[in-house]
């Protein structure tokens, strides 16, 4: 005879459909967080629901609607506490006391101090509450929309490919291709992932990147069962000099035909007449403070998150990812080794540097696993 599933069993496999929910919209609700939501009745799901984008109608809405009268003693899961104040939508805990939901089964408090309170308003009005189920997956979820509330600037990704002696470019500059194929579909999915990617002028002379999402691989998100529609990022240069062509292939429109959206942030000072070109390519461009000579990369990160990024991928040269490093910025690191050796080359990073081992920069490893040969790392760095 089958055992009977626990409520416990139950209540974590309809929350993990939740979190599968809230994938489909990576890439698309910056600056809010990523949110799925699953009704429950008599032991069927009779609504479900994601958050599609900032502005829409959020998850449990979705799914309350899709449930109709059947959400009347329902149990809801979602992933993130319902919230609890009319900003460009209603909030969701009175649409869930309408809906005469009993019981609510969340997987983490909302780090809002506008949105959070919904628990509380469930609860006085009699209604079951269960929060920290999940709550570790969950939080790694939204990584990027946690971070960014607490330290009130962008999570930074850096991501970069390079041989297993540290190089990212041969002695000439060369650097196609370092990594396999499949590594650098993994790096689309993170491109996908984050609001911006940021590069160096240097690289944006160098490789005249795209900086579009290309055919991505999502790997990285556990939760994910079925692609996200394709969104392309910000593309963000820091550029002191305004140096940055108006004929770069990041001007250019994406592979679905949307316009880019550039922002290239120069150093006060900079040449009027460059800029004046790159604002006819339709970038915006900044002047911020400089520091050590060039873009201060604080002032770039402090300009970005007052315009709702909360979250950039960093995908520029040993110079730019040595400056960051150094200034203490760089929330992650997702590296791809790859199996070749290529001697004296350019390292990954300049102007960073350990005068001793013990001085390294520690990383604590969240994942390691192997892609067509080449060793995928993503780590956090340990800043003490």
């Amino acid at each position: 005879m089958l055992e009977h599933p626990s409520r416990r069993a139950l209540d974590e496999r309809y929350l993990r459909r939740a979190l599968q929910l809230a994938e489909r919209a990576r890439g698309h609700t910056h600056p809010n967080p990523l949110v799925g939501a699953v009704v429950v009745k008599d032991g069927r799901i009779v609504g479900e629901g994601y958050h599609p984008r900032a502005g829409e109608p959020h998850a449990e809405v979705v799914a309350l609607r899709q449930a109709g009268e059947r959400a009347r003693g329902a149990t809801l899961y979602v992933t993130l506490e319902p919230c609890d104040h009319h900003g460009r939508t209603p909030p969701c805990s009175v649409a869930l006391l309408e809906a005469g939901v009993c019981r609510a089964v969340v997987a983490t408090r909302d780090p809002h101090p506008q949105a959070r309170g919904g628990l509380e308003r469930l609860r006085s009005a009699g209604v079951e509450v269960e929060v920290g189920l999940l709550e570790a997956e969950a939080r790694a979820q939204n990584e990027v929309f946690f971070h960014a509330l607490r330290h009130r600037r962008p999570f930074v990704l850096w991501k970069a490919a390079l041989s297993l002696d540290g190089q990212v470019a041969a002695r000439s500059g060369h650097a196609a291709w370092v990594s396999s194929p499949l590594s650098r579909r993994v790096a689309q999915g993170y491109r996908q992932w984050m609001a911006a990617v940021m590069v160096g002028v240097g690289t944006v002379l160098t490789d005249d990147p795209w900086l579009t999402v290309r055919d991505p691989d999502f790997r990285a998100f556990p939760h994910m069962l079925e692609p996200p529609p394709p969104r392309d990022p910000l593309k963000v240069v820091l550029d002191t000099e305004a140096r940055t062509p108006p004929s770069a292939r990041l001007f250019a429109p994406g592979p679905r035909g949307e316009p880019a959206r550039v922002a290239v942030l120069v150093g006060e000072g900079a040449p009027a007449a460059r800029v004046r070109a790159l604002e006819r390519q339709g970038a915006v461009v900044a002047e911020l403070p400089r520091a050590e000579g060039r873009v201060s990369p604080e002032a770039a990160l402090a300009w970005l998150y007052a315009r709702g990024v909360d979250g950039v991928l960093l995908e520029g040269g040993p110079t730019l990812a040595g400056s960051l490093l150094r200034g203490g910025w760089v929330d992650k690191a997702a590296l791809f080794l790859a199996p070749k050796l290529v001697g004296e080359g350019r390292g990954a990073l300049a102007g960073f540097a350990a005068g001793r081992m013990d001085e390294a920069l520690g990383l604590k490893t969240r994942r390691l696993e192997v892609l067509e040969g080449d060793i995928w790392l993503e780590a956090h760095p340990v800043w003490s």
